[in-house]
Protein backbone atom coordinates (compact mmCIF):
# COMPACT_ATOMS: atom_id res chain seq x y z
CA UNK A 1 0.00 0.00 0.00
CA UNK A 2 1.21 3.49 -0.89
CA UNK A 3 0.70 6.00 1.92
CA UNK A 4 -0.09 9.51 0.74
CA UNK A 5 1.59 12.62 2.19
CA UNK A 6 -1.63 14.50 1.46
CA UNK A 7 -3.47 13.10 4.48
CA UNK A 8 -2.30 13.87 7.98
CA UNK A 9 -3.73 13.55 11.48
CA UNK A 10 -3.60 16.20 14.16
CA UNK A 11 -4.31 15.39 17.79
CA UNK A 12 -6.21 17.75 20.10
CA UNK A 13 -6.45 15.85 23.37
CA UNK A 14 -9.07 13.14 22.90
CA UNK A 15 -10.11 14.55 19.49
CA UNK A 16 -8.32 13.58 16.26
CA UNK A 17 -8.50 15.81 13.18
CA UNK A 18 -7.89 14.15 9.80
CA UNK A 19 -6.77 16.72 7.23
CA UNK A 20 -6.91 16.31 3.44
CA UNK A 21 -4.10 18.56 2.28
CA UNK A 22 -3.80 18.79 -1.48
CA UNK A 23 -4.80 22.39 -2.00
CA UNK A 24 -3.53 22.71 -5.56
CA UNK A 25 -6.17 20.10 -6.50
CA UNK A 26 -8.87 21.42 -4.15
CA UNK A 27 -8.05 18.44 -1.90
CA UNK A 28 -9.15 15.97 -4.59
CA UNK A 29 -8.39 12.31 -3.91
CA UNK A 30 -6.14 10.01 -5.91
CA UNK A 31 -5.84 6.28 -5.28
CA UNK A 32 -3.09 6.61 -2.68
CA UNK A 33 -5.24 9.05 -0.70
CA UNK A 34 -8.17 6.63 -0.58
CA UNK A 35 -5.79 3.92 0.66
CA UNK A 36 -4.35 6.26 3.27
CA UNK A 37 -7.79 7.36 4.42
CA UNK A 38 -8.78 3.75 5.11
CA UNK A 39 -5.54 3.04 7.00
CA UNK A 40 -5.85 6.27 8.97
CA UNK A 41 -9.45 5.70 10.01
CA UNK A 42 -8.78 2.06 10.92
CA UNK A 43 -5.90 3.15 13.17
CA UNK A 44 -8.00 5.86 14.82
CA UNK A 45 -10.86 3.44 15.36
CA UNK A 46 -8.46 1.12 17.21
CA UNK A 47 -7.33 3.97 19.51
CA UNK A 48 -9.41 3.68 22.67
CA UNK A 49 -8.15 6.99 24.02
CA UNK A 50 -10.05 8.93 21.35
CA UNK A 51 -13.60 10.20 21.72
CA UNK A 52 -14.24 11.95 18.41
CA UNK A 53 -12.74 12.24 14.92
CA UNK A 54 -13.08 15.39 12.80
CA UNK A 55 -12.46 15.28 9.03
CA UNK A 56 -11.63 18.44 7.10
CA UNK A 57 -9.92 19.83 4.04
CA UNK A 58 -6.83 22.01 4.31
CA UNK A 59 -7.66 25.70 3.90
CA UNK A 60 -11.07 27.29 3.52
CA UNK A 61 -11.49 26.82 -0.24
CA UNK A 62 -12.42 23.14 -0.29
CA UNK A 63 -13.37 20.22 1.91
CA UNK A 64 -12.65 18.01 -1.11
CA UNK A 65 -13.49 18.18 -4.81
CA UNK A 66 -13.82 14.38 -4.79
CA UNK A 67 -11.90 12.03 -7.06
CA UNK A 68 -9.01 13.51 -9.03
CA UNK A 69 -10.33 13.08 -12.57
CA UNK A 70 -6.98 14.05 -14.06
CA UNK A 71 -5.58 10.83 -12.54
CA UNK A 72 -8.24 8.64 -14.19
CA UNK A 73 -6.05 7.81 -17.18
CA UNK A 74 -3.50 6.10 -14.93
CA UNK A 75 -5.76 4.81 -12.16
CA UNK A 76 -9.01 3.96 -13.95
CA UNK A 77 -10.43 3.41 -17.43
CA UNK A 78 -10.45 -0.38 -17.70
CA UNK A 79 -12.67 -2.85 -15.88
CA UNK A 80 -9.68 -4.35 -14.05
CA UNK A 81 -8.45 -0.94 -12.90
CA UNK A 82 -11.97 0.15 -11.97
CA UNK A 83 -12.58 -2.94 -9.86
CA UNK A 84 -9.40 -2.20 -7.91
CA UNK A 85 -10.15 1.51 -7.63
CA UNK A 86 -13.72 0.82 -6.55
CA UNK A 87 -12.57 -1.60 -3.85
CA UNK A 88 -10.01 0.88 -2.46
CA UNK A 89 -12.48 3.78 -2.58
CA UNK A 90 -15.13 1.63 -0.87
CA UNK A 91 -12.72 0.76 1.94
CA UNK A 92 -11.86 4.42 2.40
CA UNK A 93 -15.48 5.52 2.53
CA UNK A 94 -16.67 2.70 4.77
CA UNK A 95 -13.75 3.11 7.18
CA UNK A 96 -15.41 6.37 8.23
CA UNK A 97 -18.83 4.82 8.68
CA UNK A 98 -17.32 1.84 10.54
CA UNK A 99 -15.18 3.96 12.88
CA UNK A 100 -16.20 3.25 16.50
CA UNK A 101 -15.86 6.92 17.39
CA UNK A 102 -18.36 9.62 16.39
CA UNK A 103 -17.18 11.48 13.29
CA UNK A 104 -17.69 15.12 12.31
CA UNK A 105 -17.21 16.58 8.81
CA UNK A 106 -15.98 20.19 8.92
CA UNK A 107 -17.11 21.45 5.51
CA UNK A 108 -15.76 24.64 4.00
CA UNK A 109 -15.95 25.60 0.33
CA UNK A 110 -16.20 22.90 -2.33
CA UNK A 111 -17.62 19.55 -1.22
CA UNK A 112 -18.30 17.69 -4.44
CA UNK A 113 -18.39 14.08 -5.65
CA UNK A 114 -16.36 11.80 -3.41
CA UNK A 115 -15.84 14.75 -1.07
CA UNK A 116 -19.59 14.90 -0.44
CA UNK A 117 -19.50 11.11 -0.19
CA UNK A 118 -16.94 11.34 2.62
CA UNK A 119 -19.06 13.95 4.39
CA UNK A 120 -22.19 11.79 4.25
CA UNK A 121 -20.26 8.90 5.81
CA UNK A 122 -19.77 11.06 8.92
CA UNK A 123 -22.20 11.14 11.81
CA UNK A 124 -22.34 14.95 11.82
CA UNK A 125 -21.78 17.58 9.12
CA UNK A 126 -21.08 21.22 9.95
CA UNK A 127 -20.95 23.49 6.91
CA UNK A 128 -20.63 27.10 5.89
CA UNK A 129 -23.31 29.12 4.14
CA UNK A 130 -21.09 29.52 1.07
CA UNK A 131 -20.26 25.84 0.54
CA UNK A 132 -21.11 23.91 -2.65
CA UNK A 133 -22.38 20.41 -1.93
CA UNK A 134 -23.23 17.74 -4.50
CA UNK A 135 -22.39 14.37 -6.03
CA UNK A 136 -21.79 14.76 -9.75
CA UNK A 137 -21.31 11.16 -10.87
CA UNK A 138 -23.88 11.64 -13.64
CA UNK A 139 -21.68 14.26 -15.33
CA UNK A 140 -19.11 11.57 -16.14
CA UNK A 141 -21.48 8.67 -16.69
CA UNK A 142 -20.30 7.08 -13.42
CA UNK A 143 -22.62 4.79 -11.44
CA UNK A 144 -22.38 5.64 -7.75
CA UNK A 145 -22.08 2.49 -5.55
CA UNK A 146 -25.01 1.23 -3.46
CA UNK A 147 -23.12 1.27 -0.15
CA UNK A 148 -22.09 4.88 -0.71
CA UNK A 149 -25.60 5.93 -1.82
CA UNK A 150 -27.11 4.38 1.30
CA UNK A 151 -26.10 7.06 3.83
CA UNK A 152 -27.44 9.77 1.52
CA UNK A 153 -30.82 8.04 1.40
CA UNK A 154 -30.73 7.51 5.18
CA UNK A 155 -29.90 11.18 5.80
CA UNK A 156 -32.31 12.93 3.45
CA UNK A 157 -34.64 10.36 1.86
CA UNK A 158 -35.15 9.20 -1.71
CA UNK A 159 -36.65 12.45 -3.01
CA UNK A 160 -33.57 14.52 -2.17
CA UNK A 161 -31.29 11.64 -3.18
CA UNK A 162 -32.93 11.78 -6.62
CA UNK A 163 -32.10 15.49 -6.82
CA UNK A 164 -28.49 14.66 -6.01
CA UNK A 165 -27.88 11.59 -8.17
CA UNK A 166 -30.29 12.04 -11.07
CA UNK A 167 -30.76 15.81 -11.38
CA UNK A 168 -27.19 16.52 -10.27
CA UNK A 169 -28.08 19.42 -7.98
CA UNK A 170 -25.32 21.42 -6.30
CA UNK A 171 -26.57 22.85 -3.01
CA UNK A 172 -25.52 25.95 -1.10
CA UNK A 173 -25.04 25.64 2.65
CA UNK A 174 -28.55 26.92 3.37
CA UNK A 175 -30.09 24.50 0.84
CA UNK A 176 -28.03 21.57 2.12
CA UNK A 177 -29.20 22.28 5.67
CA UNK A 178 -32.82 22.62 4.55
CA UNK A 179 -32.55 19.28 2.74
CA UNK A 180 -31.11 17.60 5.85
CA UNK A 181 -27.64 17.09 4.40
CA UNK A 182 -26.01 19.29 7.07
CA UNK A 183 -26.40 18.90 10.82
CA UNK A 184 -26.00 22.67 11.09
CA UNK A 185 -25.00 25.60 8.91
CA UNK A 186 -23.09 28.66 10.10
CA UNK A 187 -21.29 31.65 8.60
CA UNK A 188 -18.24 30.55 6.60
CA UNK A 189 -15.80 32.04 9.08
CA UNK A 190 -17.41 30.15 11.98
CA UNK A 191 -17.27 26.61 10.54
CA UNK A 192 -14.07 25.55 12.29
CA UNK A 193 -15.16 26.93 15.66
CA UNK A 194 -18.60 25.29 15.41
CA UNK A 195 -17.26 21.91 14.28
CA UNK A 196 -14.64 21.78 17.01
CA UNK A 197 -17.19 22.89 19.62
CA UNK A 198 -19.42 20.02 18.50
CA UNK A 199 -16.49 17.60 18.75
CA UNK A 200 -15.74 18.81 22.26
CA UNK A 201 -19.37 18.33 23.34
CA UNK A 202 -19.24 14.79 21.98
CA UNK A 203 -15.94 14.16 23.77
CA UNK A 204 -17.44 15.31 27.07
CA UNK A 205 -19.98 12.48 26.99
CA UNK A 206 -19.40 8.89 28.00
CA UNK A 207 -17.37 7.31 25.16
CA UNK A 208 -18.82 3.83 25.63
CA UNK A 209 -22.31 5.30 25.37
CA UNK A 210 -21.43 7.14 22.16
CA UNK A 211 -19.88 4.01 20.64
CA UNK A 212 -22.90 1.90 21.56
CA UNK A 213 -25.38 4.37 20.08
CA UNK A 214 -23.37 4.73 16.88
CA UNK A 215 -23.22 0.94 16.50
CA UNK A 216 -26.93 0.62 17.35
CA UNK A 217 -27.93 3.12 14.66
CA UNK A 218 -26.01 1.07 12.11
CA UNK A 219 -27.58 -2.20 13.25
CA UNK A 220 -31.06 -0.70 13.13
CA UNK A 221 -30.44 0.20 9.48
CA UNK A 222 -29.88 -3.48 8.72
CA UNK A 223 -28.06 -5.02 5.79
CA UNK A 224 -28.31 -3.51 2.32
CA UNK A 225 -30.86 -5.35 0.13
CA UNK A 226 -28.31 -5.79 -2.65
CA UNK A 227 -26.78 -8.99 -3.99
CA UNK A 228 -23.06 -9.43 -4.62
CA UNK A 229 -23.77 -9.61 -8.35
CA UNK A 230 -25.65 -6.30 -8.27
CA UNK A 231 -22.85 -4.68 -6.30
CA UNK A 232 -20.20 -5.92 -8.74
CA UNK A 233 -22.19 -4.62 -11.72
CA UNK A 234 -21.79 -1.04 -10.48
CA UNK A 235 -18.39 -0.88 -12.19
CA UNK A 236 -19.88 -1.76 -15.59
CA UNK A 237 -20.10 1.97 -16.29
CA UNK A 238 -16.41 1.90 -17.27
CA UNK A 239 -17.35 -0.25 -20.28
CA UNK A 240 -19.77 2.33 -21.67
CA UNK A 241 -19.00 4.74 -24.49
CA UNK A 242 -20.65 7.50 -22.45
CA UNK A 243 -18.06 7.23 -19.67
CA UNK A 244 -15.11 7.10 -22.05
CA UNK A 245 -16.41 10.09 -24.02
CA UNK A 246 -17.21 12.07 -20.87
CA UNK A 247 -13.77 11.39 -19.43
CA UNK A 248 -12.08 12.65 -22.59
CA UNK A 249 -14.43 15.65 -22.70
CA UNK A 250 -13.49 16.60 -19.14
CA UNK A 251 -9.78 16.54 -19.94
CA UNK A 252 -10.46 18.65 -23.04
CA UNK A 253 -12.60 21.06 -20.97
CA UNK A 254 -15.69 20.59 -23.10
CA UNK A 255 -19.22 19.43 -22.34
CA UNK A 256 -19.82 15.70 -22.91
CA UNK A 257 -22.53 14.39 -25.25
CA UNK A 258 -24.25 11.30 -23.84
CA UNK A 259 -25.77 8.72 -26.20
CA UNK A 260 -26.89 6.01 -23.74
CA UNK A 261 -24.44 3.41 -24.95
Amino acid sequence: MTMSPHIRTERHGDIAVVVFDRREKRNAFNLAMWETLAATMDALSADGTLRCVVLRGAGAEAFSAGADISAFEDERGTREKEDHYGEVCHRGMQSIRACIHPTVAMIQGVCIGGGAGIATMCDFRVGGEGLRFGITARNLGIWYPYAEMDPVVQICGTAVAAEIFIEGRIFSGAEAYQKGLLSRVVADDRVEDEAMALARRIAEGAPLSARFHKRALTLLRGALPVTAEQEAAVNDFVLTEDFQNAFRAFLAKRKPVFQAR
